[in-house]
């Protein structure tokens, strides 16, 4: 049977290769007959070694007369594995020895000596003063970052990235109450801790696989994380309403929406990529969702008429840097924020603007920090939609005020970092135009 951290280097192989961690390493424990305890160290070995790999990576070079990049991706992980559970407080002969033997045979003698040697130096290990290294972020997004945000905002943003997200549940509340879903869920021996910004959200641990989760493949809750949550709270969508999901895909914000407005309402959930739009058609399934209806549409083009609907949610594609801690490896895949991005955000705002009614709100939201793709976005949108639509209130703390909008950092409530731009339609204003 695989060993533990045999599945921790095979994941981290396929990461490097160009797989995903939040899939692959789900898919690949389904296939073990690991313990529980077991299927949570690999967990912590692959996210751990994931987020800590700048760091991991400058300490090995110490040790090492060729470059990291020049070694085979299994020897390079096994390097890296050894080195975080060295960091972690592994006993350093179980993290040395234990991962020797997960190493090819032939590079076995050659990461032995690099981690014993490594383990001779610590922990503690010696302080690294480069910012980048040290919190083990690319230089540009510390760069970024703490000039849009302040230094000390930055580095308590980019420390929470760091640190293990809880799972957090939206309930269904057409199959289930939160109360339900928090007795179900202690009962199964999970520890639950309230929602900080959404009254309704579940936070989890000790849950195990999510998708295993009879509660969330039964359609009675489903994995969102707050911030998200709270945008479709801030939509406000009421039974009955029309709704606009902007590149819906795959489906968080169109189906806590479609919850909301019921079977008399609708909500469009429209999107330009046709297997990410069928991950919207099989969560509204899950959940006996019948008015979200997948539409598959560029969002610079729509398929709706002017004023044809109560409400519009802009959730855009963005640069993520909200969302690091719950995707590791992204921070070595992004580059920053290109013009091109911030006008396709900009452009997916004005095109659906003139669907709102009279009355009607639209929403703009991303999941990342930078002031291009929040308020520079906002101030493009605001300045295009003239007096045809009114800023209203930003969401009180732990939500901040942020140009027009509202900033939620990763460490103000313990969620992903999120901006929201809040708009009502003026009713008898001039018509927007496409």
């Amino acid at each position: 049977m695989i060993t533990a951290r045999e599945l921790a280097r095979d994941v981290l192989v396929r990461v490097e290769d160009g797989a995903y961690s939040n899939l692959v390493l789900p898919e690949l424990l389904r296939r073990t007959g690991l313990s529980s305890r077991d299927r949570a160290f690999v967990t912590e070995l692959v996210y751990g070694t994931l987020r800590a790999r700048r760091r991991l990576d400058d300490r090995l070079a110490t040790h090492l007369r060729r470059p990291l990049d020049a070694l085979d991706p299994p020897v390079r992980a096994a390097l890296r594995l050894g080195a975080y559970q060295l960091e972690a407080g592994v006993a350093p002969h179980a993290a040395v020895g234990e991962t020797v033997e997960v190493t090819p045979p032939r590079a076995r003698g050659f990461v032995n000596g690099v981690l014993r040697a490594l383990a001779a130096t610590g922990p503690p290990f010696p302080e690294q003063h480069r910012p980048g290294v040290a919190l083990s972020y690319p230089d540009w997004i510390v760069d970024r970052l703490t000039r849009d945000l302040g230094a000390d905002e930055a580095r308590a943003a980019l420390e929470a990235q760091n640190e293990a997200p809880v799972l957090t549940l939206r309930p269904n509340p057409r199959r289930t109450t939160p109360a339900a879903l928090v007795a179900e869920l202690t009962a199964a021996g999970a520890s639950v801790v309230p929602g900080r910004l959404v009254t309704d959200a579940v936070g989890v641990r000790g849950a195990g696989d999510t998708a295993a989760l009879a509660v969330v493949h039964e359609g009675r809750a489903t994995p969102q994380d707050e911030a998200s949550q709270a945008v479709v709270t801030l939509l406000d969508a009421q039974p009955g309403d029309r709704v606009l999901d902007v590149a819906a895909a795959p489906g968080g914000k169109a189906t806590g929406v479609g919850e909301r407005v019921g079977d008399d309402g609708l909500v469009v959930a429209a999107d330009i990529h046709p297997g990410r739009l069928r991950l919207v058609a099989d969560a509204a399934r899950r959940l006996g969702l019948t008015t979200v209806r997948s539409v598959l549409a560029d969002g610079r083009r729509l398929p709706v008429r002017d004023d044809g609907v109560d409400r519009v949610l802009v959730d855009a594609p963005c640069s993520g840097l909200g969302v690091l801690r719950r995707r590791p490896e992204a921070r070595w895949r992004v580059g920053e924020p290109s013009p091109d991005l911030v006008d396709l955000q900009t452009a997916l705002v004005l095109t659906a603007a003139p669907a709102v009614r009279p009355g009607g709100q639209l929403l703009y939201s991303v999941c990342t920090l930078t002031r291009a793709e929040t308020t520079g976005v906002a101030a493009r949108v605001l300045s295009a939609l003239g007096d045809t639509f009114a800023v209203l209130d930003p969401p009180p703390a732990p939500w901040r005020p942020w140009g027009p909008g509202a900033l939620l950092l990763p460490h103000d409530a313990n969620t992903d970092g999120m901006f929201v731009l809040s708009l009502r339609r003026v009713p008898g204003a001039a018509g927007t135009g496409r």
